[in-house]
């Protein structure tokens, strides 16, 4: 029996076992949101805004083990979809993305909504396909899902012409796709492995470095072992945060250009570091050749061999599943009774010992007015550190990652590469759709909240109830830190000047509000915020908070990771030279 282009497709969609698609209907996409109506095994979420359908499949996806799937019209839906997918491209979320396109005889003609999805997305996603021919467009969907989700992850778009979701074909869903092309690498190359545990075994200052990719990789009992097993220290990026717990003693803080103290120190001096799923990018490490003037082997594992030496060299490369990769370290290392130095490994804690000790996160809350890193410690407390967090960009997207303490992986949302701002709200909708009886919050700022507050309506409508923790601070935060310390304070079109009344328009959208100035309300608030009685409501937190706060430590453009702006409380650290004249790393006794 022959059947529809967009009856093809939701058939597709079924066989995948989505759950969830986010989307908005136009006129390229009328066939497919037709089949949608007629049938029960996948629910629709009508956002207000296509990026918000992008982001909200993400989120839903990162807190999960699935694809997030979003539709979209052609023209100006597809083009706001752009901002979305290439969120989930930096940071390697699979997904996938029907746009809707004109009819196959119109392509190229500048008719009403054309635009070239194809060629725009190129450099944002993994991949993308036009189908052209209805007969093609299941299998495309099948390929569509499975370069999603395996190797390296991220978003694929595969643009459907209205006239294929028109016309008839019999319906086969392949049950296996194999691409010539795309055969991704999974085992690691044993001798590269071997070498690798050698190197861990003659180690004085061994370090792990772990990124977003023990966490899409299903690796981070791996990881807890190896570090555990050794006894070694571990940080963590703002993308790798839950893959060893943040609570952890081995865990010494992110690291990176806001990273802690003890992190970017460890990370700058040791002598063996072990990569795992991470690139070493440029909030990382800053400058290469800073990072790489201190001597060190470096041992990087990772899927996609791409990302190995990109930026640095390394002494052994291993290419792989990061989890299959650790699976066979880790038998090398039991077997052999593998153990880096223990007198250098005792002494490189006692260093580290040193540097963790001015406690570089320290703040004062002792003034009337809310410190924004207050608000996440009572939010990490009030929620016992088991919430989802999503975030957007900013100042306070930092303060979450450094004082909400994440033990597990998938618990923290945030878009790392892009840095996009509008993205905490829905994705934040998108876990809670995932995760229905967990607890979300998204920790956002009166600027990013603002760029896809239309959200509220969704939220409202689906019954989502996210608790938003807005921290207010009446600037672009991060912004402003910048123009304060490399642009002599002059505060360009940093300032917001004409905010809402954030608990008003709460309020209006059919939510509850709350508007907090005190420091000795903020934990009462947050408590009946996350209390059983609003558990179903969406609930706005507007935090005012000081607007002077900056993040730190900071690691400045140019400069290298032993050569932060600490803040106050450390002042007497910044004269100390690195590396101190007594030791080869920077010693602070």
């Amino acid at each position: 029996m022959q059947i529809s282009g967009a009856e093809i497709v939701v058939r597709c969609l079924q066989e995948e076992g989505v759950e969830f698609v986010f989307g908005y209907p136009g006129g390229a996409v009328l066939e497919i949101y037709d089949a949608i109506f007629k049938q029960d095994s996948f629910k629709h979420v009508l956002v207000r805004h296509e990026q918000a359908a992008v982001h909200a499949a993400d989120g839903y996806s990162r807190s999960s083990k699935k694809v997030g799937v979003a539709l979209v019209t052609s023209g100006p839906g597809a083009t706001n979809a752009v901002t979305g997918i290439a969120t989930a491209h930096m940071d390697s979320i699979p997904m996938v993305v029907l746009s809707g396109q004109v009819g196959t005889p119109a392509i190229g003609l500048d008719a009403f909504q054309e635009v070239d999805m194809v060629g725009i997305t190129r450099p944002c996603v993994k991949h993308n396909f036009l189908v052209k021919d209805v007969n093609e467009l299941a299998s495309t969907i099948k390929k569509a899902f499975h370069i999603a989700s395996t190797g390296r992850p991220g978003p694929v778009v595969v643009d459907i012409p209205k006239d294929v979701t028109q016309a008839l074909a019999e319906f086969h869903y392949p049950e296996s796709v194999s691409i010539r092309s795309y055969i991704p690498a999974t085992k690691g190359h044993p001798g590269q492995i071997k070498k690798a545990v050698n190197l861990l075994a003659e180690a004085k200052r061994p370090f792990v470095y772990v990124g977003g990719g023990a966490v899409l990789g299903d690796a981070c009992n791996e990881v807890r072992e190896l570090v555990d097993a050794l006894n070694l220290p571990c940080t963590n990026t703002l993308m790798g945060l839950g893959a060893y717990p943040g609570s952890g003693d081995r865990f010494l803080g992110m690291l990176g250009m806001h990273g802690t103290y003890e992190a970017n120190m460890a990370m700058q001096y040791c002598d063996v570091l072990v990569a795992i799923g991470a690139r070493f990018d440029d909030r990382v490490i800053s400058v290469p050749s800073h990072f790489l003037g201190q001597a060190k082997k470096i041992i990087h594992i990772d899927i996609d061999p791409s990302s190995i030496a990109k930026r640095v060299k390394v002494d052994i490369p291993i290419v792989g599943n990061v989890k299959d990769v650790l699976v066979e370290m880790l038998a090398q290392i039991h077997a052999g009774q593998v153990r880096p130095d223990p007198d250098g490994l005792a002494a490189w804690w006692k260093q580290i010992a040193l540097w963790r000790k001015p406690n570089s996160l320290w703040f004062d809350q002792g003034s009337e007015i809310i410190k924004p890193q207050f608000v996440v410690q009572k939010l990490y407390e009030v929620t016992n550190g088991e919430a989802f967090v999503s975030s957007d960009v900013g100042q306070h997207q930092m303060f979450a990652a450094q004082y909400y303490k994440f033990d597990r992986p998938k618990q923290w949302l945030n878009s790392g590469g892009l840095g996009t701002m509008g993205f905490g709200l829905p994705a934040a909708m998108g876990a809670q759709l995932a995760n229905p009886n967990a607890t979300v919050a998204c920790v956002t700022g009166e600027a990013s909240i603002q760029m896809n507050i239309q959200e509220l309506s969704t939220c409202k409508q689906y019954h989502v109830p996210v608790k938003i923790v807005n921290l207010n601070n009446r600037y672009l935060g991060m912004v402003r830190q910048w123009q304060e310390f490399f642009y002599g304070n002059r505060y360009s079109e940093s300032y917001m000047d004409a905010l809402p009344d954030f608990v008003k328009l709460a309020e209006a959208y059919g939510h509850v509000g709350f508007r907090i100035d005190k420091p000795a309300d903020v934990e009462p608030v947050l408590r009946e915020a996350f209390s059983q009685k609003l558990k179903e409501r969406l609930v706005f937190l507007d935090f005012i908070t000081d607007q002077t706060v900056n993040v730190f430590p900071m690691v400045g453009n140019g400069k290298g990771l032993n050569e932060m702006d600490l803040p106050p409380h450390m002042s007497e650290y910044e004269s100390v030279p690195h590396p101190a004249a007594n030791r080869d790393y920077g010693n602070l006794s």
